[in-house]
């Protein structure tokens, strides 16, 4: 990169160069912090990710199935609004400024990938996301940058990234991944996470004991960003549990709009619920009447509202 004083309307910042952050805006202008940076003294909208980093914030940058960049738009605080850093993205055509990405190295150093604009269809959608440092879910706007010359980097895939096409795969019910730590992850969570494990655990081993096949499932809708788990599934009877460590009427309420979310997805199970035990009758009430089967411990055994 030529030294200050340059011409700042001429680009000459190749694809794959690393450069000082800082001489990035002597030369071309734009926020010195921040991940959006709209010039004033050149064409530019300078846009810096670090997808690593970044989750902390609550940001999910990177590359999709569609070939496109997936960005996150600015705000950590408050469901995102389209304002400011986040308009100049969405009008950069209109005020004629190329989007130019970097990505964060170290030292203020950052690595040039090109220069992209947004698709006619579809330019951006909004995703769920926490806020920064792991606050509570807020509505984040997440732009489909697309490469403007066919030479630039198409990045590898990463799995955070939606794809066009809904993906349904199974994996173990051990294996330690959870989406309630992307819903609150505040410490109360965290000890009620630990009970419903334990509770799916002990009744997965229950149903294979009886000779069922058990599992659970990680579902990516078409155009999300985040991927849905369900808690178990029993292949043998089609049913589909959400486990729950409390009774409470919230905790019931959330369970049943998760089945009913997941359940989407999959071939039509039969719905339960997994409590560490017996709900209040008027809960019961309310799942019988959504055809929602509950289950919970009692001693060495279990009870269910369907062996009545």
């Amino acid at each position: 990169m030529e030294a200050s004083g340059a011409d700042p309307t001429v680009w000459d910042i190749a694809v794959g160069d690393i450069v000082k952050r800082v001489d990035v805006h002597d030369r071309y202008g734009g926020r010195r912090q921040g991940g959006i940076g709209p010039s004033r003294v050149s064409p530019n909208v300078f846009l810096f990710t670090d997808p690593v980093k970044g989750h902390k914030h609550g940001y999910f940058d990177g590359w999709g199935e569609d070939d496109r960049y997936h960005y996150a738009g600015e705000g950590q605080i408050g469901d995102q609004k389209m304002t400011q850093g986040n308009l100049a993205i969405l009008n950069h055509k209109r005020e004629h400024r190329a989007l130019r990405l970097f990505r964060g190295v170290s030292s203020g150093m950052c690595e040039y990938l090109g220069e992209f604009t947004l698709p006619e269809e579809r330019p951006w959608y909004r995703t769920d996301a926490p806020e920064t440092n792991g606050g509570p879910i807020r509505s984040v706007i997440m732009f489909r940058l697309q490469p403007v010359s066919a030479e630039d980097p198409i990045g590898s895939q990463l799995p955070h990234t939606p794809s066009d096409e809904t993906v349904v795969e199974s994996i173990a019910v051990e294996a330690q991944h959870t989406e309630r730590m992307l819903v609150d992850p505040s410490r109360e969570p965290y000890e009620a996470e630990r009970a419903e494990a334990k509770l799916v655990r002990a009744y997965a081993d229950h149903l294979r004991l009886q000779g069922h096949g058990v599992t659970r499932h990680r579902i990516a809708p078409a155009g999300v960003a985040k991927q849905l788990l369900t808690d178990l599934y029993d292949a043998t009877a089609n049913r589909l549990y959400e486990a729950k460590g409390s009774v409470s009427r919230q905790a019931i309420r959330m369970a049943i709009g998760q089945l009913l979310d997941y359940a989407r997805f999959l071939p039509q199970p039969e719905l339960a619920l997994l409590v560490p035990s017996q709900p209040e009758p008027d809960l019961l009430d309310l799942c019988a009447q959504l055809q929602i089967v509950v289950v919970w411990p009692e001693g060495d055994r279990y009870a269910s509202t369907d062996s009545a």
